[in-house]
């Protein structure tokens, strides 16, 4: 399936079972459409109230915590500046 620009956020990819030692299968399109290759590391999160869990590869979560302490260091430094005038 081509990717689109502006589609939804969230994707329903089908269903998968937990199996007796607790495993899932992610399904094969989900995992071509996020490069998910055996080895890949994921992090597990879960919603408060037992009402989900969101999976995401670890690399993402890294990069975006990259991005987001660099926008803080920045703001942080902006307060100082306005401080100091």
């Amino acid at each position: 399936m081509a990717e689109e620009k502006h589609g939804p956020f969230w994707r329903c990819y089908g269903s998968t079972r937990i199996s007796q030692r607790g495993q899932i299968v992610i399904p094969a399109e989900a995992r071509r459409e996020m490069d998910l290759k055996p080895g890949t590391k994921l992090l597990v999160f879960g919603a408060m109230g037992k009402g989900g869990l969101t999976l995401m590869k670890a690399e993402t979560v890294t990069r975006f915590l990259r991005r987001a302490t660099s926008h803080l260091s920045n703001l942080e430094e902006m307060l100082k500046e306005q401080g100091e005038e």
